[in-house]
């Protein structure tokens, strides 16, 4: 019956997690004093967190009849509100919150009511008021400045920005929104700069590994890129901006089945974003399945039929395909499209390379192919090249990215330029011209690569020339040495190619031992100077062997000389 220890055992168990046991005690509490609206207030609160918002608005009204004025019911009841989607109601609330007494989460609730409703202006005017309210609260600061970049005002959010990291220089979110702003104008090292600061405080923010990614990829480091990117994949892997931009890279790299990988993966999860399913068809059209890259770019004029780059990439691959007639008539809603876009929204004004691409398409169209195409054809007996296949994408909100790559529409490049042709790995490689024949020096012999090469011809006397032509050099023998056999003997018998024979060498093979090798270090003997043999001439075996029989020595027939005792 005490209820202050009933009330501080409820407020125990709702810090536990026991939310229904604590609802039960603060009702407690609600019946043994009934006057007291903090208790129906604690009431209202554990409905709350049991989602129950439609009793827990009960129990507020019933608590306003006791506490008048009183902006906490009203901020419970705007929240409440908004949970069950009566937006209107939500608004009234909370702006009565704010009007009883001024805090920042009334404001930031009441901003998230006018986003809900994407009433952009709206949100700013209310955190507009927040600020003046708590001009250091780096928070507020920066959710104004994220508001004025959606609306395109950058001026204004890189001033809200700055003041955030003025009172907070490690405030993550204003950091990332920063660097957000310099990397989509193109400046990628200060961006990076300001990732740098961030990577400190957060190391596992996918969000900044993504945004660091493609950083890397603005500044073609494609590799570092996809490192990125990887690492926030695993962070988060089931965000369909990073899958998004992973398969933009690769599809950069010409590494088109990884791509299609990615970007199937993204679709699973944003099944109702057209770019995705056009870069899926780009990656489809270089893995030559037409069939179905021709249904993702239907699907994607069926989701989105006023973005005009679907229009053109799909025009490009129906005249890939020779479908002269269908690719005029999506051109023709590319025009269409193009026409209705002004400023920076039209890509012709933004994207030099749209541009260029477009009006080639045009050219080949309307007009037909040009004189130039037709020489070219002519003159290499095979149709003129189609136009490449572009990979221009539209980028998705909040996701900052540089543009891929394309290749250009139009003919094929003059004789006598380099080529570029894909290898298997899918890396650009620079192939040479072919020469021309006709300028191409004839060999003065005619190569012969199952035989084995010939003995060289020896070196004729002057004036004389070959009855055939010189056959191909070799490095061993050198030229003008004969070629020895592998028996020894006189080669004066070999033939010759030319009829010719080796005159005799003015030695014998064989017969003689090499003489040893000379150690280290030892000077080479003088052969001008050699010592002369001595004049003695030795004794014969016969004289040895009279010689011996007369002194009475016998000869050993054991191996081993037997030393003889002499008597002492």
């Amino acid at each position: 019956m005490c209820e202050y220890a009933v009330y501080v055992q409820a407020l125990i168990l709702r810090m536990e997690g026991k939310i229904q046991e604590s609802l039960e005690l603060f009702q407690t509490c609600a019946l043994l004093n009934p006057s007291i609206g903090e208790n129906l207030k604690q009431v209202a609160r554990s409905l709350f967190l049991l989602a129950r918002h439609k009793a827990a608005i009960d129990v507020y009204n019933e608590a306003e009849k006791l506490s008048v004025n009183d902006w906490e019911i009203c901020h419970n009841k705007g929240v409440c509100y908004m949970y069950l989607k009566e937006m209107d109601k939500a608004k009234e609330c909370l702006q009565r919150a704010i009007g009883f007494k001024r805090h920042e989460i009334s404001y930031v609730m009441l901003g998230k009511v006018y986003l809900i409703n994407s009433d952009i202006q709206g949100a700013i005017e209310v955190y507009k008021g927040a600020v003046e309210f708590s001009p250091e609260h780096p928070d507020m600061l920066t959710t104004l400045g994220l508001l004025y970049m959606q609306v395109g005002q950058y001026q204004k959010a890189f001033e809200n920005l700055g003041n955030a990291m003025t009172y907070d220089p490690s405030h993550v979110k204003a950091i990332m929104a920063a660097g957000s702003m310099m990397q989509s104008h193109g400046d990628f090292d200060v961006a990076l700069t300001k990732y740098r600061v961030a990577a400190v405080s957060s190391p596992e923010s996918p969000p900044l590994w993504n945004n660091i990614g493609m950083c890397f990829f603005g500044k073609k480091k494609y590799v570092a890129a996809i490192s990125c990117l990887k690492r926030a994949n695993y962070l988060a892997p089931f965000d369909w901006k990073i899958l998004y931009n992973l398969g933009l890279v690769h599809l950069t790299m010409q590494q088109y089945a990884s791509s299609f990988h990615f970007l199937s993966a993204a679709i699973n999860l944003r099944p109702k974003m057209a770019q995705l399913f056009m870069l899926l068809a780009v990656s489809l059209t270089h893995l030559e399945d037409a069939d179905n890259a021709r249904q993702a770019y239907e699907q994607a004029l069926q989701i989105d039929d006023k973005d005009p780059m679907i229009s053109l990439n799909y025009s490009v691959f129906l005249y890939n395909n020779n479908d002269r007639k269908m690719s005029q008539k999506q051109f023709a809603k590319f025009e269409s499209k193009v026409k209705g876009l002004k400023g920076n929204a039209n890509p012709l004004n933004t994207d030099p390379e749209v541009q260029e691409i477009a009006s080639k398409m045009a050219a080949a169209l309307q007009v037909g192919d040009s004189l130039v195409w037709k020489d070219k054809q002519q003159a290499e007996n095979k149709p003129s090249a189609p136009p490449a296949e572009d990979v221009h994408a539209k980028q998705p909100a909040n996701v900052k990215e540089p543009e891929p790559y394309r290749s250009g529409v139009g003919p094929s490049p003059a004789p006598g330029t380099l080529s570029r042709a894909a290898t298997s790995t899918g890396v650009e490689a620079d192939i040479p011209p072919t020469p021309d024949i006709s300028q191409t020096p004839v060999p003065g012999f005619r190569a012969n690569r199952d035989e084995i090469p010939e003995t060289p011809l020896p070196n004729l006397p002057p004036g004389e020339e070959p009855d055939q032509p010189p056959p191909t050099p070799t490095f061993h023998p050198p030229p003008g040495e004969p070629m020895l056999q592998k028996k020894a003997g006189d080669l004066s018998s070999l033939p010759t190619p030319f009829g010719r024979t080796i005159p005799p060498l003015p030695f014998k093979l064989g017969g003689g031992k090499l003489p040893p090798v000379q150690g280290q270090g030892q000077a080479p003997p003088d052969l001008d100077n050699l010592p002369s043999p001595p004049q003695d001439e030795l004794p014969s075996y016969e004289e040895v062997e009279m010689a011996d029989k007369l002194s009475g020595k016998k000869k050993k027939k054991s191996k081993e000389p037997v030393p003889e005792l002499e008597a002492l």
